[in-house]
Order: C-alpha cells, then structure tokens, then sequence
C-alpha cells in the first residue's frame, strides 16, 4: 500500500512504517504502511498487508492493556475524519489518534537473551551496561525482565542502545522511572497473556508520549511483530535461534545475502515477503483468536 497525501489533511511526518497527518490541533490519523524497515533501513519491497496486521494487533493490545497506562487512541472514527474517496486505501490500517508530546527514548524491555542484547552478552556479559549472570546462552530466558533503553533516531539513521543513566540525562529521573516501571509492567503482562497461546514475546520496544496534563501515554505501536521479538513455544530451545513470527525472519535472509546494512538494500524476493506476511497474520490469529 502507498499513499502520497490524504485529501483534505496535511501530512506532520512519514515515519519507517507510519504516516501521521493533521486532524486538528488535539487529533491526527496514524497510517500503517506496508513498509519494513530493517536494520534502520526501509526495504524497497512491501510486505503484503502488513499495515493493516500491525493496526489490527497494535488496537487489539490498546484495548487489553487500558488499565495499565493511558494509550493515544481517541475513539473516533477514521471514516469521520476523512473522505470516502480515501477511506478504502485507509481502511484497517488507519487510527484517530491524540497529538502528544513524543518521549526522546525508546523504552526497550528484554526477557530472553538475543539480537544485539546476545551481541554484547558475549563480549562484555552486559546488555547496555547491565551485567547478567555468567553462562547464559542464546535465546537464554532471563531472571528478570530488564529494561534497556535506546535512542530514538531520525528516519535512515541507527538507534543506539544507551545506560539507564545516559535515559535519566535525556528526559529526567522522574520520567525515566515512570517509563522504566510501566514498560515492564506492560511487558508482564502481555508475556503471560502470549504464552497461553503458545507465543514467547523475547523482547519488545514501546513507545510513550505526554498528553497536554503531562499524562504518560502509550502511543505509536505496541506489541507488534514489527516492535517485538515473537518466538512459538513448541519450537523454542535454549542455545539456538528460534524461528519467529516478526521481521527476524528477513533480517536472517538480509544478513544471509551478504548486505553490509547501508543503503540501498537488497531487493526481497517475492516468497520471502510473503512468507513474513504469513508470520505476520499468524501472530495475530494467535493473539486474537
């Protein structure tokens, strides 16, 4: 899916995946694309559908994890803000959405023990400086939950993974707390509630705003295959690299084909992005279901 404009509203921002425009000055539409992005870079090919999977699972953990924290969603109606013209490239993959003040981190939580936390396990026995006890392996689940916070970069360029302190400098000890505590506790929550139906969450990233009472406010995605590390219990082994319901699988074939991650990438074959799609649909069937 590909949308230059939405008539009748201007476009604030066009993110690695979703395009957000102007409703008024308190509300904006959020548009999932079929975009993917990997490694930081966004892929030429789209993934079928994608868009729509991302918005239908992403409302689906709003609605379950509202007692928790504030989330963006107003309750309006995408076909109330836009023309009919537009609403069937829009339809499944739009929100009303709050405009609110973005947090300058990602909050980053891990449970399970890869990607680049894995990376630097084996050089150093930290992930962004937290140590971890000796002898853990690939996909190793930890004791505890931690929470490893990343710079949030502009479009084309790295996040960073930085110390809790390097977090605290950024947006404040006060903040950095409250963002530390509500993300695992998010993340706790949503674990349990994945593997009653037979899915590990690894890991995943969310992200906060504030809202104009200075309210903590979960915002963006959350819990997507896009955001988070998806692993199916039944085919989980400690010391090897399970296979995922999320984008690791076109990073494993991005990093198998040789692309030394810069621009441009390698163009995706065509099983390939419909096998993410695929994986995709799978988490949500299972989340869902």
């Amino acid at each position: 899916m590909t949308l230059s404009a939405v008539p009748g509203l201007k476009k604030l921002y066009s993110g690695k995946v979703r395009d957000l425009y102007a409703i008024d000055e308190k509300r904006m539409l959020m548009v999932a694309s079929d975009r993917l992005s990997a490694f930081d870079v966004i892929l030429a090919e789209p993934i079928p559908d994608k868009g729509k999977i991302l918005t239908a699972i992403s409302n689906f953990w709003f609605g379950e994890l509202a007692d928790l924290v504030p989330n963006h969603l107003t309750g309006d109606k995408v076909e109330d803000v836009v023309s009919a013209s537009a609403l069937p490239l829009l339809e499944g993959r739009s929100v009303v959405a709050k405009r609110l003040k973005p947090v300058a981190v990602e909050a980053i939580v891990r449970g399970y023990l890869a990607g680049s936390g894995w990376k630097e396990y084996q050089k150093q026995g930290t992930i962004c400086g937290i140590p971890l006890p000796a002898g853990l392996k690939e996909a190793s689940r930890l004791p505890e939950p931690i929470f490893t916070p990343s710079t949030k970069a502009a479009v084309g360029d790295h996040d960073e993974n930085i110390t809790f302190e390097q977090c605290r400098a950024i947006i404040g000890e006060e903040l950095a707390n409250k963002v530390r505590d509500t993300s695992i506790a998010l993340y706790k929550v949503a674990v349990r509630y994945a593997a009653d139906r037979g899915i590990i969450i690894a890991d995943t990233k969310f992200e906060f705003g504030l809202d104009e009472d200075g309210t903590l406010t979960l915002m963006d995605e959350v819990l997507t295959p896009d955001s988070s590390r998806f692993w199916p219990i039944d085919s989980y082994v400690e010391g090897q690299n399970p296979p995922s319901f999320d984008k690791q699988f076109v990073r494993d074939w991005l990093e198998s084909s040789g692309w030394n991650k810069q621009p441009p990438p390698p163009s995706i074959p065509c099983e390939i992005a419909q096998k993410t799609t695929e994986k995709y649909r799978e988490a949500l069937t299972r989340l869902t279901a």
